[in-house]
């Protein structure tokens, strides 16, 4: 049993995990207010794989062939297609809006895991997954009743949103093919090692034409923090944090990305917090407490 210091710290770690990746959901709708999609993914990838550089060097076995498969699977939609999906979403919809429907990554992925390992789904998790889609039904209904050109954009953008959550979903899944052989810094190492490859022929095309010298420090300090916090500080908290943590109360913390993504769109890119927001919020928040709270009542019970 863990002390309530250790539990204490393991959910401050995954706390702050939560909080950075929803707040880098606003840092790069800013960034890519400003360059193309893919010239950001491009320096993403690049600032990411220098950061993880000691990995590449590290002495140990050889990757299998079936290794290099599956990490290719997981790059291809975990990291390549996810960056591209996300930044183009967020390039028509609100920071708020795609914290919102990220959050139903746990549902996403109950899904996929049902259909792809053919595991069993609980009946709090097929709530879970209802209220999950409700609330994306809310943000989706209240965008296209106006009617406007906005309107469109914003339902572009959601489906760019949503398409994110799939493709890291499949990223998740397959994921549990890897982690019995590699430890998961080097999995996520090698992961944008392959995803800077895939990026560079796009990023190189619109850096040919692009004006660097349009990007002021700030924006630079931006785009390296972008990289650092969703591809080493994000994913070494989550780990730290989730080793002492059980899965289904460990996902509870995922609330916190909806409301740090919210938090930077209103304060810092002055988004309006609408009812639909606040509703689809609270329909996808209490999926989540509903798939994973009485789960940690139990167990403090035992």
């Amino acid at each position: 049993m863990h002390s309530s210091k250790s539990n204490t710290v393991s959910y401050s770690l995954l706390t702050l995990a939560m909080l950075l990746t929803g707040a880098n959901i606003g840092f790069g709708k800013a960034a890519v207010a400003i360059m193309p999609v893919v010239l950001f993914g491009l320096l993403r990838y690049v600032i990411a794989v220098i950061a993880m550089a000691p990995q590449y060097f590290k002495t140990g076995t050889r990757l299998t062939r079936g290794e290099w498969i599956n990490l290719c699977v997981q790059t291809f939609f975990g990291t390549f297609l996810f960056t591209l999906c996300m930044l183009y979403g967020v390039q028509h919809t609100t920071a708020t809006a795609a914290g919102v429907i990220t959050s139903t990554l746990p549902a996403t992925v109950a899904i996929l895991s049902r259909l792809i390992l053919k595991e069993q789904l609980s009946g709090r998790t097929m709530i879970s997954i209802l209220l999950a889609i409700l609330g994306i039904a809310v943000l989706t209904l209240a965008k296209t009743d106006t009617g406007t050109t906005t309107a469109t954009s914003s339902l572009i953008g959601n489906l760019f949103v949503i398409a994110a959550v799939i493709c890291e979903s499949i990223y998740v899944v397959f994921s549990k093919r890897l982690t019995g052989s590699l430890s998961p810094m080097r999995i996520t190492a090698y992961s944008h090692l392959l995803g800077l490859f895939l990026m560079l022929p796009f990023g190189l095309t619109a850096a040919w034409s692009y004006d660097f010298s349009t990007i002021t420090i700030n924006m630079w300090g931006i785009i390296i923090w972008y990289a650092l916090a969703a591809s080493v500080f994000a994913f070494w908290l989550w780990l730290s944090g989730s080793k002492h943590v059980p899965a289904n109360v460990a996902g509870i913390f995922t609330a916190f990305m909806p409301i740090a993504a919210a938090f930077v769109g209103v304060v810092f890119l002055h988004e309006q917090l609408s009812w639909a927001h606040l509703v689809a919020l609270i329909l996808v928040l209490s999926g989540i407490a509903i798939a994973s709270w009485p789960q940690q009542f139990r167990r403090q019970e035992v």
